[in-house]
This record gives structure tokens, C-alpha cells and sequence, in this order.
């Protein structure tokens, strides 16, 4: 009796650390259930050709460089640090506070005379992207003093070094330790890569753009709703003409004669405006819903 050929897999690496809960939420309403134990880095997931392993956002570039992890998901700004050579799929603007992109910048005491990049020279600057710094000084001409951070950045600020680069999404950690921000040095945001070899490979590419159109379908529908309602045929082109949100929607009969059914996805922040609108212009049964997943 023959025995089966393996499965083909592939290893596919989720951050660790801040992002790992986000990406876990995304992979689940992409289709892809991940279970994290505490006990162990290589999480279970419903797919059989998916082998998920959790590594720090920091390090996954490198491993997918190099060929342990086919892909992975990490910020464009550890790619940058490392300098990895690696395929870019896609891109996903979700964090683990605010749909927005991180930015590392530069920060000094608000009391500090520091004003531009200039005013760095001989000065200390404390930051966990050692490489992304040593370049922005160059870029300016500057020479200055650059050491890795292992934490608590911001309040080296004040007795440690003369300066930091820090990440941050909204500005609120900075101005809450009384931190000034002089100049961004770059936005990140979370990027699916691949290994080059992997990516040649056809079973592999193949799974790998499956995974970046469904969690790109996924991300598509967090800013979206679908809505339903009926109307009487009547009103229904008046209905379309004043509101572009329905520009495109699908329209069905109902059993009830001179009536239609409309179903269309819109942004969900428009729908508070939206909804009454509707009610004005005669429709029914207004339905909000949420989606999974928006795939264009």
C-alpha cells in the first residue's frame, strides 16, 4: 500500500509582542482561526498547509530572508532596519491602537534646545532602530552618538542621552512624558513579504496571494457596512439620484407588487447621516450589517 505524499506547507510567521493580537483578529476574519498557548511559539491554525510561527515583529524580515519562514507579516520599518531583501505582497494599516501608520521620530525634551536635525551633532540618541538612525544622520551630515535601547526610551529623554527616536502612532506617549518631536524619519505600516525562492515557487506564491487577497478583503470590510431596505419602486429613482452612496446597489423585487428590496455596502462612518436620509426618502425595513470580508 502506497502511503500518502506530505502535504506541501507553508511557514508563515505572525508577529509577536504588540501587533500579535490585531493579526490574530485580522487571520480570523480572513478565514484562518490561530490559537496562541503561552507555552509554545508554533500556534495551531485550521490549515493543514499553513505552519504558523510567532516571532518578534523585529526579527521575522531576516527569517524570511533567509528562507526559514516562506512569509511573513512585520512593519516596513524592521524591514528597513535590517535592510532585508524580500518580496513586498502587500500592505495592511492596522495597528494595535488606531488604523493609522506608525512613525518614528525623533524627540527631545520640550525644554531642550534642539531644534533640527543640525543641532545633533556630538549629542547622544537613544533608539531601538540603530540602523534607520545612523542613516538619517548621514542624510544630514551629522555625526552623533546613536545607542540601542532596550526600553523605557522616553524617559531617557530627560537624564540619559541628549535625544531619542521613538516610535509612535499618535504623539500621546510623547507628549505625556514631555517629549517634543523635531522630525519624522519614516512611516511604517504592516507588510505581508515573502521569501524571493518562495515566492518563484507556484504552490507557494499561490497560497501566499490567497492569504494577502482575503486579509486585504478583511481590512477592506472593517471600514464598511452593508445595508438593506425596501422601498416602493416609485420613490426608488429619486432615491439613487440623491444619494451617490447607492449609486451601485442590488436591487430585487419583493412578493409585495410596486416594492423593491436594495442592498448595497457603504463606509460605516457615513451611516448616521446616511440612515435618516433614507427614512426620508421612503424606504423600510433598513437593515445595518457588518461584514467579514470585502474583496474587490
Amino acid at each position: 500500500m502506497k502511503s500518502k505524499p506530505n502535504k506541501q506547507k507553508l511557514r508563515f510567521g505572525l508577529p509577536k509582542g504588540s501587533l500579535q493580537e490585531a493579526t490574530i483578529e485580522k487571520m480570523a476574519k480572513a478565514g484562518w482561526n490561530v490559537s496562541v498557548s503561552s507555552r509554545s511559539y508554533i500556534p495551531y491554525v485550521d490549515d493543514e498547509e499553513l505552519e504558523i510561527r510567532m516571532i518578534r515583529a523585529q526579527e521575522i524580515s531576516r527569517y524570511v530572508e533567509h528562507g526559514y519562514l516562506d512569509c511573513g507579516i512585520t512593519g516596513h520599518d524592521w524591514i528597513v532596519e535590517n535592510g532585508s531583501k524580500v518580496h513586498e505582497v502587500g500592505e495592511f494599516l492596522f495597528s494595535k491602537a488606531t488604523r493609522k501608520p506608525t512613525r518614528w521620530v525623533l524627540a527631545v525634551p520640550e525644554d531642550s534646545p534642539i531644534k533640527s536635525p543640525k543641532d545633533l551633532n556630538g549629542k547622544r540618541i537613544a533608539t531601538e532602530v540603530v540602523n534607520l538612525t545612523k542613516k538619517y544622520l548621514r542624510k544630514h551630515g551629522v555625526k552623533a552618538e546613536v545607542e540601542f535601547s532596550w526600553g523605557a526610551t522616553e524617559v531617557k529623554a530627560h537624564e540619559l542621552v541628549d535625544a531619542i527616536v521613538e516610535v509612535t502612532e499618535t504623539g500621546s506617549s510623547l507628549r505625556a512624558n514631555n517629549l517634543r518631536i523635531v522630525d519624522e524619519l519614516l512611516v511604517s505600516t504592516p507588510r505581508l513579504i515573502s521569501n524571493h525562492d518562495s515566492w518563484k515557487d507556484k504552490w507557494k506564491r499561490q497560497k501566499i496571494e490567497t492569504l494577502a487577497l482575503l486579509l486585504k478583503g478583511a481590512m477592506e470590510a472593517e471600514a464598511k457596512v452593508g445595508l438593506k431596505m425596501n422601498i416602493e419602486e416609485k420613490n426608488l429613482k429619486a432615491l439613487l439620484t440623491s444619494l451617490p452612496a447607492l449609486r451601485r446597489p442590488t436591487i430585487s423585487s419583493l412578493s409585495q407588487q410596486g416594492w423593491v428590496a436594495v442592498e448595497t455596502i457603504i463606509d460605516e462612518h457615513v451611516v448616521r447621516e446616511l440612515i435618516p436620509q433614507l427614512k426620508a426618502a421612503g424606504a423600510e425595513g433598513i437593515i445595518e450589517y457588518p461584514l467579514n470580508k470585502v474583496v474587490y
